[in-house]
């Protein structure tokens, strides 16, 4: 990293935004009838449509050089060969290993090829998905699985969750369940109706001592030992993903059904592992290996392509503009897509749990923002709800569209109305309505209450959105996708000088709350502040536990 140069071109940015500020982008458009041709860009079925931001070819210049100033290039060469870029946890960051062919050459970490282990825990895991599918593994009353439960929380679910839903076309004979969360009702709504005899659950904690997840994984324990079965049968009907064998025996798994995750990986990237076993599941080996191929692909793009032309480091460098220089105050995520309705919830983890950071890798506070507000629903539901905000609402609020080309269902003219609707909502951002277009549509109106109502009417446009469209919304597809995004993230990690791959924000609340559980179950003396004793104080009122 270049510090002086990095800090001279980001005042040249500033600089550069408040000269373009007052530029519209409909009339950048007016004057340039190529602009759609030399702001996208393709790949393997996958289209990057940028033209629709506030960016000249001068901006994308200043960009480019700011990442080249970062470091980018040579910090996703450190990454890739398996340097400890992981700082404050002194590891590598080795997603992208997971998605390599066996035979590619070595990526070493302490002096080890970690391709092998990888391949390894890789085929053991199709293997074992591949029995479920197939009925070679059955329960131990010997009756087929027709039901699949996966338990685990964050980088252990949302991925999982989201591929098994968006490959819903590609789903084989046996139903996949997710449960996540500590409260209850989930777990509760998941075994309710499912038979103990033709259920496996899969507790998926690199540690074997994630809170939630082993709470649930107790509470499914239970179930199933009431449903009449013996504790020796919890050896067939249950496996682990997690990187303590002994502590997944001692739960009763059998050490052939625990399969390794690494130290190398964090868990929001992990779905690439074993971690994807309820994906393989799903849809079965041959498309969990399109799956990673997809994302390998994308991993080749951004490892082999210059910034001008490399999609995710655009996505990154764009979300720097609007955050760092133009106040944008988050972002959107819209697939118009039902089966992509759960990559906004998954994108937010992957996004602000990696940057959402305060401090440099030197461990200064920065003086820049890092990280964004990321939210999102699926179109064109999300029309009826945020909409109004993005277009007329007082804040700057970039959008991505997600948009599938094709669909497997062929009902009436749905998709394409869908496919119509995500186009007209990035035009219209981008256009917005002038006052006279307003007053002219209100032409019919008498001139007093056409002149009361076409502020209302009135766009200001010059809203920013990108469009990402493939061709259909297959595995691989669906992998290079989640890794595009990936990589954005690492790209915007390093510009502004953090660390994506740590999460110590989300540790400190279950400290506290291993203090705070006990306590509501007891009449014993508080020592909390008086909000939190007021809190605890109702619940025990509440409970009877006063």
């Amino acid at each position: 990293m270049n510090k002086e140069l990095l800090t001279a071109i980001w005042q040249d940015l500033q600089a550069h935004q408040i000269n373009t500020s007052s530029l519209h982008m409909r009339d950048w458009f007016q004057a340039d009838p190529a602009r759609f041709d030399n702001m996208h860009e393709t790949l393997h079925g996958l289209l990057f449509d940028y033209s629709k931001n506030r960016i000249s070819e001068e901006t994308l210049g200043l960009l480019c050089r700011l990442a080249d100033a970062a470091g980018v290039k040579q910090q996703a060469e450190a990454m890739r060969r398996g340097d400890k870029i992981n700082l404050s946890e002194n590891r590598a960051v080795l997603h992208t290993a997971l998605r390599l062919p066996a035979d590619a050459p070595a990526v070493n970490v302490d002096g080890k090829n970690v391709l092998p282990d990888i391949h390894r825990e890789l085929e053991r895991a199709i293997a074992f998905a591949e029995n479920l599918l197939s009925g070679t593994h059955t329960g131990a009353t010997g009756k087929r699985i027709t039901d699949f439960v996966h338990i685990g929380i964050g980088g252990s679910d949302l991925g999982p969750q989201l591929a098994v839903q968006a490959l819903q076309p590609y789903r084989k004979n046996i139903r996949v369940h997710f449960v996540s969360n500590s409260d209850d009702a989930n777990i509760a709504q998941v075994l309710a109706g499912l038979n103990a005899e033709t259920t496996v659950f899969c507790v998926a904690s690199k540690s074997f001592g994630t809170p939630e997840t082993l709470l649930n994984a107790h509470a499914a324990r239970t179930w199933f030992r009431e449903s009449g079965l013996r504790e020796a049968d919890i050896a067939r009907h249950f496996t682990a993903i997690s990187s303590d064998v002994a502590a997944a025996q001692n739960f009763g798994i059998a050490a052939d059904n625990v399969f390794a995750m690494f130290d190398f990986v964090g868990g929001r990237y992990s779905v690439w592992s074993a971690i994807g076993l309820p994906v393989m599941v799903a849809v079965g080996g041959t498309q969990f290996r399109k799956f990673l191929s997809g994302a390998h692909a994308m991993d080749e793009h951004f490892f082999h392509t210059g910034f001008r032309h490399n999609i995710p480091v655009l996505l990154a460098l764009l979300g720097v503009w609007y955050g760092n220089f133009c106040n944008a105050s988050g972002h959107a995520v819209v697939p118009y897509s039902h089966n992509l309705r759960r990559f906004p919830g998954y994108l937010k983890q992957l996004d602000m749990e990696s940057n959402g950071k305060r401090r440099t890798l030197q461990g200064e506070t920065v003086s820049w923002h890092t990280g964004g507000i990321v939210f999102g629903e699926e179109g064109v539901n999300c029309q009826h709800a945020f909409f109004q905000l993005l277009h007329q609402g007082t804040r700057l609020i970039p959008v991505d569209f997600i948009v599938p080309m094709r669909t497997p269902y062929q009902i009436g003219r749905q998709h394409r109305f869908t496919v119509a609707n995500a186009f007209a909502q990035a035009e219209a951002l981008m256009l917005g309505k002038t006052s006279d277009q307003a007053r002219s549509e209100l032409a019919h109106l008498p001139e007093a209450e056409r002149e009361q109502l076409a502020p209302h009417k009135e766009f200001p446009g010059n809203r920013p959105s990108n469009s990402i469209l493939i061709d259909e919304l297959t595995p691989f597809n669906l992998g290079m996708l989640m890794a595009m995004y990936e990589h954005k993230i690492f790209v915007q990690g390093v510009i502004w000088n953090i660390n994506p791959f740590d999460q110590w924000g989300v540790e400190y609340g279950k400290v506290l709350a291993k203090n705070i559980e006990p306590e509501l179950a007891q009449a014993r003396q508080l020592q909390h502040d008086s909000s939190t004793n007021g809190l605890i104080g109702f619940y025990r009122r509440c409970t009877g536990h006063t």
